[in-house]
């Protein structure tokens, strides 16, 4: 049996809030029962947009990550509802009965993402539902994935191994670390359907500078980072500087840096936060 899912590529994403804006044009005022109760202004994000603030001067990043409903295979709130009032489709979709929910908030305490809300006025839960009323119609993906402009989202059958979205999720997972795909917290043990490409972990930069000839620009130096079982080597580009991002949180690594003519530089690090280790005298040896 299909099941549907979606593909966010963090590394793609530009916080532009297309998919936010396009949710609300789309559930905003308007019934699609039995699947879902008009979506209200205020209050509710069914598409919300994390923003990660990452390092600091003078080298920030900010990263974006939507998170709508997981349409988790294992959902909380199924299991926390009462009379089948969220209930799972066989194509996968988890869907919140806006009758049958009516009076039972304890629907929204049950979601681990924070990504049902309460609607007041009507006395109910309420989320994305990937759009199913667009999909059973016969159209090819939901609002948010159909407008963005950066082509960092992707909709399709997980379980069919020649859809774009398995396609795509292949590629990623035989690419580096900054591609690899992965749940939102999985420690949460819900199988989410939304899966993502390149949630930030944590980043180390720096600035190689050759000690005899500081107004050159140190391009194509080896550097050479180890630790949690890899191994990296990369080289400095045309203004000296280097990165290895998706690096593992809390752990320890060695990087080396090193060109033919001057002294080796080594050190250790610890990715507590994201590093800048800033300009990496290297010592001539002539």
């Amino acid at each position: 049996m299909a099941r549907k899912g979606i593909l966010i590529d963090i590394n793609r994403c530009t916080g532009c809030y297309n998919c936010f804006l396009a949710c609300r044009d789309e559930h905003f005022g308007n019934d699609y029962l039995p699947f879902s109760a008009a979506q209200p202004l205020n209050g509710q994000f069914w598409m919300r947009i994390n923003e990660i603030e990452r390092g600091k001067f003078p080298r920030p990043k900010v990263a974006y990550i939507p998170n709508p409903c997981m349409h988790c295979k294992a959902a909380p709130c199924i299991a926390a509802a009462k009379d089948e009032a969220v209930y799972k489709r066989p194509d996968g979709v988890v869907v919140i009965d806006p009758v049958k929910s009516k009076g039972q908030k304890e629907i929204v305490n049950a979601c681990p993402y924070r990504a049902i809300h309460w609607n007041d006025e009507m006395q109910i839960p309420q989320k994305c539902t990937m759009c199913v009323h667009r999909l059973d119609e016969g159209e090819r993906e939901p609002r948010c994935v159909e407008s963005c402009p950066s082509g960092a989202m992707y909709f399709g059958d997980l379980d069919d191994p020649s859809s774009e979205i398995a396609t795509v999720i292949k590629a990623a997972s035989n690419a580096g670390n900054s591609s690899k795909v992965e749940a939102f917290h999985p420690e949460y043990g819900t199988d989410p359907s939304v899966l993502y490409i390149g949630i930030p972990k944590r980043f180390v930069a720096g600035e190689v500078v050759l000690s005899d000839n500081s107004g050159e620009c140190a391009h194509s130096v080896k550097i050479t980072l180890e630790g949690n079982g890899e191994k990296r080597v990369i080289l400095s580009d045309s203004y000296g500087d280097f990165e290895f991002e998706g690096l593992e949180k809390n752990t320890d690594y060695k990087i080396t840096v090193e060109k033919d003519g001057y002294a080796t530089y080594k050190t250790q690090i610890f990715t507590k936060t994201d590093l800048n280790l800033g300009e990496v005298v290297l010592s001539s040896l002539k």
